[in-house]
Order: structure tokens, then sequence, then C-alpha cells
């Protein structure tokens, strides 16, 4: 799949950022955060009968237009979008602009979407590889690619020392608003995160990146999709609820499903069913008391984590598991790290969860799964003014690189918007175990077709 790059440029703010808003300090949970670029592509059809060339040319560029201008609107908003990163605490609001690409290919946007190739899909963002960002870097780059029938794909990445993936949505959410010159209230984004959760720079960024990545391992690893649909998600539900759990929510039950058959692929895999330990990024947005607004940009969460052994492998009991683990981000929680002592109290968190994690890989081995859930953040929302996304794609790696962090699942809604896709990111042994269990295939589909 050959894209072409078309132009290149930077899209500015319309109006320069005030001289007091010019550095903008990481708050202490971005501190905690991946360094990483968080990538999404958008992917969205045509959706007008025109077989003239010139007419599908005219539309293109009338779109190309429509969306450079409403995002330098918005960047007077989301003025660190448009900075580089100056340091591990801090960016550099310069108003350089985001990144921007335009790029061709030549096929049909249905063509490349009937059996896609998830691991072509990076050549749909502004670079293909989102690890760092380093000093200097553009904290958001965009990639636009037309097809030839007049679709488009736009490729985002945003660094995750800014943003999470709410934050994200709230900032792709009025970029779609603005350029469809939609009448609901503009986005205010807040920016106070720092001055409620205080950066400490006592550890230096690889201290705390090794702590917390303490469990994870690093190594090749593929991507499949698992996609749930809501009468299997209702099944599941049922099987899960118990007196001990009430109401299980569908992000629940279809990460604690995941959790077990991925135990029993460890398992298939290695010959020995090892405990497992798995971390689940929870918002804390309304967790706070008072809560914080949803247009509190930032990253306003932070990764719980349980262990199972191998005699509670049952979903009623992992269900449960994942709720009480969840239930221990309260309001006392998300308190306690507020203010100038918060940093220490966080610190002693990681610490008791590494040496934790260390005891028990050190006495009997132990695996890991990270999960980050995308349901209910509205991406199926995003709308231009030429109606909602075909699909939305959160690109996984592609194993070309040996410090990619396997054994992570990420859940987002399917369009339809009851269903649940995630996208696994697994060892290639332990990938084609989790891809022949019976269980899993009773109640999910692998890799179906997102547009059929």
């Amino acid at each position: 799949m050959e894209v072409k790059i078309i132009s290149k440029e930077c899209i500015k703010p319309s109006s320069p950022t005030p001289p007091n808003l010019k550095t903008h300090r990481l708050s202490l949970l971005d501190q905690f955060s991946s360094f990483g670029y968080i990538p999404v592509i958008f992917f969205y059809p045509m959706n007008q009968s025109i077989s003239n060339n010139a007419a599908v040319d005219h539309i293109v560029s009338q779109r190309s237009h429509s969306l450079k201008q409403s995002l330098s609107e918005i960047l007077t908003r989301f003025y660190p979008f448009a900075g580089k990163i100056k340091d591990h605490l801090s960016i550099d609001c310069n108003d350089e602009g985001v990144f921007y690409l335009e790029a061709y290919l030549n096929c049909h946007l249905v063509d490349c979407l009937r059996q896609p190739n998830i691991a072509s899909f990076e050549k749909f963002l502004p670079r293909e590889s989102w690890k760092g960002p380093t000093e200097g870097d553009h904290v958001a780059m965009i990639k636009v690619t037309t097809f030839a029938c007049g679709g488009i794909a736009i490729g985002v990445l945003v660094s995750h020392m800014i943003a999470d993936g709410i934050s994200l949505s709230v900032f792709l959410k009025d970029w779609a608003a603005t350029a469809r010159k939609a009448s609901e209230k503009v986005v205010c984004p807040n920016f106070d995160a720092s001055s409620i959760f205080i950066q400490n720079g006592a550890y230096s960024r690889e201290a705390i990146m090794t702590a917390l990545s303490k469990p994870c391992k690093s190594g090749r690893c593929i991507v499949r999709r698992i996609v749930f649909d809501a009468s299997a998600i209702a099944s599941l539900k049922a099987n899960a609820t118990r007196s001990s759990v009430q109401n299980p929510t569908r992000v629940e039950v279809v990460s604690a499903f995941l959790w077990k058959c991925t135990m029993t692929a460890f398992k298939a895999t290695s010959g020995i069913q090892r405990p497992t330990f798995i971390t689940h990024a929870v918002n804390l947005r309304r967790r706070a008391n008072p809560p914080f607004t949803e247009s509190s940009i930032g990253n306003i969460l932070w990764g719980t984590g349980e262990l199972c052994t191998a005699d509670e492998i049952d979903l009623i009991c992992m269900v449960s598991k994942l709720r009480e683990a969840i239930t221990k981000v309260n309001v006392d929680f998300v308190k306690n790290l507020q203010g100038d002592g918060g940093f220490f109290k966080l610190w002693e968190l990681v610490k008791a969860r590494t040496g934790a994690v260390s005891s028990m890989a050190f006495s009997c081995g132990m695996d890991y799964i990270g999960f980050t859930s995308w349901c209910n953040f509205g991406v199926y929302d995003i709308d231009f003014g030429w109606e909602k996304p075909m699909w939305v794609s959160l690109v996984g790696a592609t194993g070309d690189s040996e410090t990619v962090f396997r054994s992570r699942i990420y859940l987002m809604d399917t369009r339809s918007g009851n269903g649940i896709e995630a996208w696994v990111l697994l060892d290639k042994e332990d990938m084609t175990m989790l891809a022949q269990d019976q269980e899993l295939l009773a109640f999910a589909s692998l890799d179906p077709s997102p547009i059929e």
C-alpha cells in the first residue's frame, strides 16, 4: 500500500497564545503516564454519488480547507497541542502548530476496509513510529489521506504526556463541531490539572517509567481485533451476575472474560498456569468530589491493579475482583493525590505494587495484562460535516520494535454503540493459542470486516 505525501505544513493557532501561558507544566498524573503518542484513525466515506472526478476533487478541496481552518481556530483554546515538548515536565506552547500532512492513496476506501491489513495502517498516521516523544517533538500530528473515491482517513497522534483518551476525544469533538459549524456550545478545555496534582522533579523520568513498567514485558507482538456484539455481551453479563456481582457493566464482563481466556492461552503456551496481574485504567474525573469536568485535559486517570491465581480462574470471581479493584479508586484516593503531598502518596502506591509484583514473579513466575477502555468516549460521534465515521481504528503495534509492550488490550465501542471491539496485543505464540480458544469463539468474532 503506497500512500503518496502531497503536502507538509504546520497548522498554527488563529491567534497567538498569551505570554503567561507559554509554558505548560505537566501534572503529577502526567508524570506517571506513558511517554508515547496516542494513535487513532478515522475513516470517512464520500457519502455522495458522484462519478465526475472534477466534482470529487472540488469536494475534497472544500473539506481540506475546512479541516485546516477549523483546526487553526480551536488551537487557540487547545494551545498546548500547538506546541512542542520542552522536557519531561513541561511543554513549550510556542504556537509552532500541529504538524499536518496531506496524502493520497489510489484505491477505494471500501476496498481498504473490507478485510483491513492492520499492520499497514501505520501509513495513515503522520509518522509510522509513535514512540517518544522527545525534546523538540510536536505535541500533536495529523495526517489526512484522500482515497480515489473521495473518502478520507484522518490519522491523529497526540502525546500521552498531556492527554489521555478522554482528552483526545474532547479535542477531536471540538475540532469536528467547529468544522461543521455546529450550533452547540464551544468546548472550553480546562488545563488546571497541574495546579491540582502537583508535579515533583525529585525522581527522573527513567526512574518513574522503570517502576511503572515493572510487570510489563517488551518484545515483538501482533495485534488482532476481537469483537463482541450486544447479544454476546448480554450472555456474558448473565453468566457473571450473582449475588456478589450485581449489574456488571459491559466493560467489566468483557475485560474479565478476556482476562480469563488470555490466562488460558498463557498456560497453553508455557505449560504452566502462572498467576496473572492486570492493570485497568480508571477515569478519575467522576471519582473526585466535586467531579472534574469531562473537558479537563491531561492524564486524569490511574491504572488500578489486581492479581488472579490459578484457582480463581472463573468469570464471576474475576468480574468481582475487577470491580473491587476499580472501587478502591474512590473520592479519598483522588483526594490523596492532590496538593504537595500527592507525589509521595503516589510513589508509595507504585513502590508497593512493584514490590508485590516482584515478590510474586520471583516466587512462582507471573504473567501480565494491561487493559484500557475507550468505551463511551463517543468517538463515533465525531462528525466533521460529512456524517459520522465508517470505522475508527486504534492502531496496535506491528511487531517491528522490541520495545513494544506486549499483553495489552484496548476496548472501544463498535459503530452500533452497544458492542465492544477489543484490540489485543500479544506475543505470537500466545495469540495463536488465544485464537483457538473455543470458549472465546463462542462469544466473539476474530478480525471481522468493520464495514459488513
